[in-house]
């Protein structure tokens, strides 16, 4: 349990019931391989974090000056939730070294992917709603989700708003597929973006177009930080 101790540590919030903590790091690869039943993988404490992480994010942009009106609430909180930003959250604190895989999963280092990192980090949202209620979920969703939301935002817009920076500033954009695996239910994309010949983002997903819109965030994250840049959000 020592691992869980330092998990727990990084999270910000030490379970009464461990137990709860494993079962939402427990992928359905690792019970499907032990023939356990469906319920014993994270997939319903997932469906309950997601729910929870919907309400907490709802509520924080209803009470956030100046008022935002509900169109763009809608659009920033897609932003908020979508599948890269909870995997940024989880990298924080080192979740995919815990995720709890099947033995073939395990090789293939699925557990570094957004898509699993995503839905390990709603499972623990809901895991940790179960344990202490909704103010420690809360509390763990603002510290790691709600912190950022100026860059989070971007997101949902990151290849347009790159494509204009970069007819703007007159650079030359350009998207490379750096690795392209999986069967066909299951897709991988490895995507970089390149401004002026230079990498400067990647990202992957399950289809190029969420590839790109990955590396087009973490172009844009970058340009922010090297020069200041503000593009406007909502």
């Amino acid at each position: 349990m020592e691992d869980l101790d330092k998990l727990m540590d990084a999270l910000g919030y030490h379970f009464k019931d461990a137990s709860l903590l494993r079962h939402a790091l427990t992928h359905p690869s690792y019970s499907n391989e032990n023939g356990d039943p469906k319920e014993a993988s994270n997939q319903r404490l997932e469906f309950l974090g997601d729910a929870v992480l919907e309400l907490i994010s709802s509520v924080f942009l209803f009470n956030r000056k100046p008022v935002i009106q509900e169109g763009v609430m809608t659009k920033v909180r897609a932003a908020l939730v979508c599948e890269p930003t909870l995997a940024i959250a989880a990298r924080k604190v080192d979740l995919g070294d815990y995720i709890i895989l099947g033995k073939g999963e395990a090789r293939e280092g699925i557990n570094k992917r957004d898509s699993v990192l995503s839905d390990a980090f709603e499972s623990v949202i809901g895991a940790i709603y179960l344990d202490g209620g909704y103010a420690p979920a809360e509390k763990f969703v603002q510290s790691l989700v709600l912190c950022d939301i100026e860059n989070a935002s971007l997101y949902r817009d990151a290849k347009t708003v790159l494509q204009e920076y970069c007819s703007q500033n007159r650079i030359e954009l350009n998207y490379e597929i750096l690795e392209e695996s999986g069967p066909c239910h299951d897709r991988f994309f490895r995507i970089a973006v390149f401004l002026n010949g230079e990498q400067f983002g990647e990202g992957q997903g399950s289809s190029k177009k969420k590839g790109e819109q990955g590396a087009a965030y973490q172009a844009l994250i970058r340009i922010k930080t090297e020069t200041g840049h503000v593009f406007k959000i909502y």
